[in-house]
């Protein structure tokens, strides 16, 4: 087993290190997004609308999914697949920005994929707005050596041209909704239609022509909807489409009760982590109660909750009245990488360091934040921070031991502490002042979005789960870009989750 980031600076990509072969998977040309550019916030702007003017997804989801009815889809939303009671599974994030990072996690999923009888993507399929014309680079030509079926849950991302995109690749639809009668003039439903990003047409046969780069019929699958449930082996996952908003309306809901009921265990996928930089995400229902009521609800036997949105990966084993739900957060499947250094010193639901887990670490976060900026800014003296002063001022910080040993010669200099309190880094709870918390916030929301780079270590994560009638291993594997992790990608974490 290679080293991994909480062995050796090594491990984590660090270092004169050769680049890995991903390259050659990736098209001559390749867009590369920025979410600095002025255009790709303007055609993002749907989320804000929604949060302005009114959320209309809930109303455009029931549309769709009453179509995938009449269509023939199962009035349960359920896919039963022929599988046997031990067998395996991929889950990864976040995926679709096209460029390096994602093509980067493609070896290791690949090697580490083997066997697997599936894929799931959980959250933005495809950036920056979900648009049909992009599922060539971001989507078929990533995965077209992955052998097996690839089901997806929908992030906000995917929802910025109204689902359609996602609902031709995943559910077979073939024709955009029809439109809606107009609002009332000067209503909220009015300006927000005013100001609404609409889908481009489709260019249809750079669709088929996509298409075909995934095109064996061990590759293919239908879902019922952007919602559904998937019965494999001895285990019920059911993914849930979370919107533009992070929330589900009362049809989704009620449905989502009803598929959580019976002996089966059950692993929940959503758009929207329930635990996440240290707070609780309950994903409110609409009409009363959350998602995660429903999992916490022992006659339903959630083992699990998987979400993406985050660009990261982050665990919480959750005690719920003595038995160990596990929160989960995979969302580095592709796009920029989150920072985890915000992430405040744990304490949430009796959840503390002791027990949670990150990658990356909080340290390489650091670094890798630091020597961003010190390009970006021209101020590379000033902001860099080596692997080793970041793991050693973050531990400091927080109250904590190092996740990796910093070496002998790291420091906690006054320019390293300088550095980390300007790049958000998290504290302990008794040192955190309350003007810090917004600060902190406002960093992670206002720098994090524009922070794509070309060059390892790029610190992306999937998982792979296995599964028999006991237990589940569920494994977060690393990709770096770096060749020797292409070669034996590093397990950053592990966990057995017994099954009822």
């Amino acid at each position: 087993m290679s080293e991994s980031s909480r062995d050796t600076a090594q491990g984590a990509g660090w270092g004169a290190a050769e680049r890995g072969l991903y390259r050659q998977l990736m098209p001559e040309q390749v867009e590369k997004l920025s979410w600095l550019n002025p255009g790709t916030l303007w055609a993002a702007r749907n989320g804000v609308l929604a949060s302005w003017f009114g959320d209309p997804t809930g109303r455009t989801r029931e549309r769709w999914t009453a179509r995938r009815a009449a269509a023939g889809a199962p009035a349960d939303k359920v896919i039963r697949r022929e599988t046997p009671e031990r067998f395996s599974f991929l889950v990864v994030g976040d995926t679709g920005e096209g460029d390096d990072p994602q093509f980067a996690v493609v070896p290791g999923l690949l090697k580490e994929g083997a066997g697997t009888e599936f894929a799931v993507i959980a959250s933005d399929v495809i950036y920056p707005v979900g648009n049909t014309d992009d599922y060539g680079p971001k989507f078929f030509r990533p995965y077209r050596d992955y052998p097996g079926p690839v089901y997806a849950v929908p992030g906000n991302h995917d929802w910025y041209e109204g689902l359609g995109g996602f609902m031709r690749v995943f559910c077979a639809e073939d024709r955009p909704l029809d439109p809606e009668a107009p609002a009332r003039p000067l209503s909220r439903a009015w300006w927000r239609g005013l100001l609404w990003h609409r889908p481009r047409p489709v260019d249809e046969q750079r669709l088929a022509a996509a298409r075909e780069l995934r095109s064996a019929p061990g590759q293919q699958a239908v879902q019922p909807g952007p919602y559904w449930a998937l019965d494999a082996g001895p285990l019920r996952i059911v993914g849930i489409d979370t919107g533009l908003l992070g929330t589900i309306d009362a049809e989704q809901g009620a449905w989502l009760r009803e598929v959580s009921r019976g002996p089966r265990p059950k692993i929940l996928v959503t758009g929207s982590p329930l635990y996440v930089d240290g707070e609780h995400h309950p994903c409110a229902i609409e009409g009363g109660g959350t998602v995660d009521d429903i999992v916490r609800d022992p006659e339903h036997r959630y083992v699990a909750a998987i979400g993406g949105d985050i660009h990261n990966y982050q665990r919480y084993p959750v005690d719920v009245d003595g038995r160990t739900v596990q929160y989960v957060v995979s969302g580095g499947g592709g796009a920029f990488m989150h920072a985890t250094h915000t992430i405040p010193r744990v304490s949430i639901a009796n959840v503390t360091e002791r027990d949670f887990r990150c990658y990356p670490l909080r340290g390489d976060s650091l670094a890798f934040y630091s020597r961003l900026y010190g390009r970006r800014l021209r101020m590379r003296r000033l902001f860099t921070l080596s692997e080793a002063e970041a793991t050693a001022v973050v531990a400091d910080r927080l109250g904590i031991e190092p996740s990796r040993p910093p070496g002998p010669d790291a420091r906690i200099t006054l320019r390293a502490r300088l550095v980390a309190s300007l790049l958000g880094a998290g504290g302990r709870p008794d040192r955190t002042s309350r003007l810090r918390l917004p600060v902190r916030k406002i960093y992670t929301q206002l720098f994090s979005p524009s922070s794509a780079t070309y060059s390892p270590p790029f610190f992306k994560s999937f998982l792979r789960l296995d599964v028999t009638p006991e237990a589940i291993r569920l494994r977060c594997f690393a990709a770096t870009g770096n060749r020797a992790q292409e070669i034996d990608p590093p397990v950053e974490d592990e966990v057995t989750i017994p099954l009822p």
